[in-house]
């Protein structure tokens, strides 16, 4: 399998977090199978891949474009035979500046043009084009386009959403809705406003899936970390909120989402 990220053009910046592909071409009989916690992201995706589940309809994929909401519950992306994907991935809050009801879109996987006006040729210029960073070039191209005929005012607090999520990301000293606002400059009840209308989800439910993201990954091995330590890491006040809010998003513990990891596809952030 081979799967690559790749910068975003300028015009983009603060609004699509990277491009990425992917392309596989498994001998008969083989599955991947791929948990994922997602991050509170957008994807708008151009390729030939499975729809997500764990056990989807026989292949091959027709060529398509789709929007891929911010996904709540985690996932699971299982290949098999051959197929490619090419995605543009957004910042947190980032898809706001194309629509203005983030929210509907989430847990939705909905053909591009149900979402977004797009050139209805755009499928097949990008696979027109030789596999690797070129077929990025028509999706950013037409998000450049389609932001053209959007309000600034809207592009502009999109970009504020993502700074402010990126730090909600990265700094995890950061475990309040109130830091994250006085980080922003606006007052909770206004970031609660902004954070619905562009990303879709919460800014406390942001910090959490930051968080628990991070968890994720200590175990992507399969085997159990210190909880005690981990917690007191992520920010968490002791093992057991850790554990009760991981179980409460997840549906399992943190051990048994350990074990049940041994020996398949490492659960990621897409």
């Amino acid at each position: 399998m081979d799967f690559k990220r790749y910068p975003a053009p300028a015009e983009l910046d603060g609004l699509i977090d990277w491009f990425w592909s992917v392309r596989w071409d498994l001998p008969a009989g083989t599955r991947h199978r791929q948990p994922l916690i997602a991050t509170p992201a957008v994807n708008v995706s151009v390729g030939t891949s499975p729809p997500p589940g764990d056990d989807p309809p026989p292949g091959p994929y027709p060529l398509g474009t789709q929007v891929n909401g911010v996904t709540t519950a985690v996932t699971v992306r299982s290949l098999s035979g051959s197929g490619w994907n090419v995605a543009a991935k957004t910042t947190t809050g980032g898809f706001g500046a194309w629509v203005d009801d983030v929210h509907a879109l989430n847990d939705a996987h909905l053909p591009t043009a149900a979402v977004l006006p797009v050139d209805d040729g755009l499928a097949l210029r990008v696979a027109g084009i030789a596999f690797g960073v070129g077929r990025m070039a028509p999706i950013a191209e037409e998000l450049v386009r389609l932001l053209d005929a959007r309000p600034r005012a809207r592009i502009d607090r999109a970009r504020e959403v993502s700074a402010v999520a990126s730090a909600a990301e990265n700094d995890r000293t950061i475990r309040t809705v109130d830091q994250l606002a006085k980080l922003g400059g606006v007052t909770s009840r206004t970031l609660q406003r902004m954070f619905d209308a562009c990303a879709g989800v919460s800014p406390t439910w942001v910090i959490r899936r930051f968080r628990l993201i991070d968890a994720a990954e200590h175990v992507r091995d399969g085997r159990p970390p210190d909880w005690a330590a981990l917690a007191a890491d992520l920010g968490y006040s002791d093992q057991a909120h850790l554990t009760r809010d991981f179980t409460a998003t997840l549906g399992t513990s943190p051990a048994s989402y350990a074990a049940g990891n041994r020996g398949v596809g490492a659960p990621v952030a897409d």
